[in-house]
């Protein structure tokens, strides 16, 4: 899966112009107010992303203010047939969303999909990484394939998600690109991230399929080993873990998450709200609230969005079937 980086300018004045309030003295003020909608708890990545987008937009002074909604339900579909239901109402909520809205259209949990959105701007990701514990006799990819190879159902990987979730497919992509059978990997499913981190420290399982951000703080501290990232690239934050490409094996995946709006949205809205995020990743306030959280800046605009979830679609949908999930 490879990901597409953008920074494309909006040059869209006169249309944010009739959407936004007058540029105020000294700042860049871009648009009056943004509502958040927000599918899940609070607490958790899609409200991370939503309220910490939010402070480095109304800090910045690019959106005068803003306010937060969470609705949780039907793995987030409740959020989304909302926005879909009431569309005309609605224009002035960006929602939150990331992967998952990707996996359960495919699974059909909900019956929407991007697609019956307004796709706003991917904005930020986290990558999938697999870790094992700091006494672990593994050290590498070559290290785990090696121990998986000798003795397949002996080697366990955990994830915090159900099976044919996001750590199940991350930890099957991963199997696949190295040559293996993505159908034969032993998968341990965890309620959560937190459970399986305890699972991988105790010795329940060799290796953990997770979040990189999730492994960075326990890498840094010596209680995990990152065997491989999913990035393209090593990730400056934490330099020491390999990419998967650098070992061989010849695959990248980003959790990403990003904006989106109610259908038909006018398009003067859409440059204002595509303006004012890409004009975020300049300002001092965005890498704050970026660097507290551990996250990657991924920027993905409009088409280019578009591109980047089809992509991924195509390959999640397709390994999905190689399951036998779909």
């Amino acid at each position: 899966m490879t990901l597409k980086f953008s920074r494309r300018a909006m040059v869209a004045a006169a249309a944010a112009l009739s959407f936004a309030s007058p540029v105020f003295a000294g700042g860049h003020q871009v648009v009056d107010s943004i509502h958040f909608l927000i599918p899940g708890g609070a607490g958790g990545g899609w409200d991370g992303t939503a309220r910490g987008t939010g402070e480095a937009l109304t800090n910045a002074g690019l959106v005068g203010s803003a306010s937060f909604e969470n609705m949780s339900g039907g793995g987030g579909g409740k959020a989304i047939g909302y926005l879909i239901e009431n569309a005309e109402s609605n224009h002035g909520t960006l929602m939150v969303n990331s992967t998952p809205i990707v996996i359960r259209s495919l699974t059909g949990v909900f019956p929407h999909n991007f697609r019956d959105l307004t796709l706003v701007a991917g904005t930020i990701g986290d990558y999938a990484a697999l870790v094992v514990g700091k006494d672990s006799p593994l050290n590498s990819m070559e290290d785990l394939m090696g121990a998986y190879r000798a003795d397949p159902s002996g080697t366990a990987i955990g994830g915090g998600s159900v099976p044919g979730g996001m750590d199940h497919l991350v930890a099957a992509m991963v199997m696949q690109a190295a040559g293996e059978d993505p159908t034969a990997v032993k998968y341990i499913p965890y309620d959560a991230g937190g459970d399986a981190m305890a699972a991988l420290l105790s010795g329940e399982i060799n290796a953990l399929s997770t979040g990189f951000s999730e492994a960075v703080a326990l890498a840094q501290a010596g209680e995990v080993k990152i065997l491989g990232v999913t990035s393209e690239a090593r990730v400056p934050a934490y330099d020491g873990a390999p990419t998967m490409k650098e070992q061989g094996i010849d695959t990248s995946f980003v959790n990403w998450r990003g904006f989106f709006a109610a259908p038909d949205l006018p398009s003067a809205t859409l440059a204002a709200y595509q303006d004012a995020l890409t004009k975020m990743y300049e300002t001092p306030e965005w890498e704050a609230v970026r660097s507290r959280n551990g996250w990657v800046n991924i920027h993905n605009n409009g088409d280019d969005f578009r591109v980047f979830l089809e992509n991924q679609e195509k390959v999640i949908g397709d390994l999905m079937r190689q399951l036998g999930f779909l």
